[in-house]
């Protein structure tokens, strides 16, 4: 395990580098600007994305020479160090181009495989997410991911069904969405799978689902719903970064999720949660 220390000052890098873009992108909400696209139309990208992650990426590697950086726009970019930053500028940035206030800027610290620090920033609601291995805090101060028991009285979060899932997935998973939505009080989908799994976190929210996430989405998050307590689970893969998830609170049955995830029949999905 990482130094204690050593995982609380990476957390107060993450953090510092979070709030070095914020007053950029709250100036830049709801002005012009000029949107490109990635994969398809529903994957855009700014010129505040690739600011943001420069400016990002040059902060971390000065606090921490050699550091290796992962970032959405920039890729990987290798460095000396046991030190990795995965770096989302904005997670949610279809969100931040129409003008939704429900984007935010994620930094999470990787050390010998491990996720050990993470922060994640919402720009316009001026909340600070933050985790080290000794807990995880709300604008300095602890939090805990506490909620209701029952689905039909919880909140569930989600990016499912995005344009992808629809095109790949079948009738019967969809249908088995149908009785998600069915069996949670609410089901919402708001657009950051980082903001989201940090509302998780401080109990905001009841639950998270996602299934078509990359690293630089869930490292800081990760890390900060478990440090709050809450449980996150990855399907669809190996290791930290699997690309589908779900989180909830300390205190919710979620018998509804595990039979979603328990339709992706990859051999790696089995709710063994």
């Amino acid at each position: 395990m990482t130094d204690p220390t050593y995982s609380s000052r990476l957390r107060e890098i993450a953090a510092d580098a979070t709030r070095l873009v914020a007053a950029d992108l709250v100036t830049a909400f709801r002005a012009t600007m000029h949107v490109d696209f990635k994969r398809d139309e529903h994957d855009p990208v700014t010129e505040h994305d690739r600011r943001a992650e420069q400016r990002i990426a040059e902060f971390l590697t000065s606090a921490v020479p050699g550091s290796t950086i992962v970032g959405e726009e920039g890729g990987r970019r290798d460095g000396t160090t046991g030190v990795t930053w995965y770096v989302d500028p904005i997670d949610g940035t279809a969100n931040f181009a129409h003008g939704l206030a429900f984007f935010c800027t994620s930094i999470g610290a990787v050390v010998d495989g491990e996720i050990v620090a993470g922060a994640i920033l919402d720009p316009m609601a001026g909340t600070l997410f933050s985790a080290d291995q000794s807990g995880a805090l709300l604008n300095g101060k602890p939090i805990r991911s506490t909620g209701v028991t029952d689905e039909s009285r919880a909140m569930l979060i989600t990016s499912y069904p995005a344009a992808r899932d629809i095109a790949s997935d079948g009738e019967a998973r969809l249908s088995l969405y149908a009785d998600l939505v069915t069996a949670y009080g609410t089901v919402r989908r708001p657009g950051s799978a980082a903001l989201s799994l940090a509302h998780v976190a401080a109990g905001w929210a009841d639950a998270a689902m996602g299934t078509s996430v990359s690293a630089w989405d869930i490292c800081a998050a990760k890390l900060i719903v478990e440090q709050a307590g809450g449980n996150y689970h990855g399907f669809r893969g190996e290791g930290w970064d699997q690309p589908a998830y779900v989180a909830y609170t300390a205190q919710l049955r979620p018998d509804a999720l595990r039979k979603f995830v328990s339709s992706y029949g990859d051999g790696s999905a089995g709710p063994t949660w």
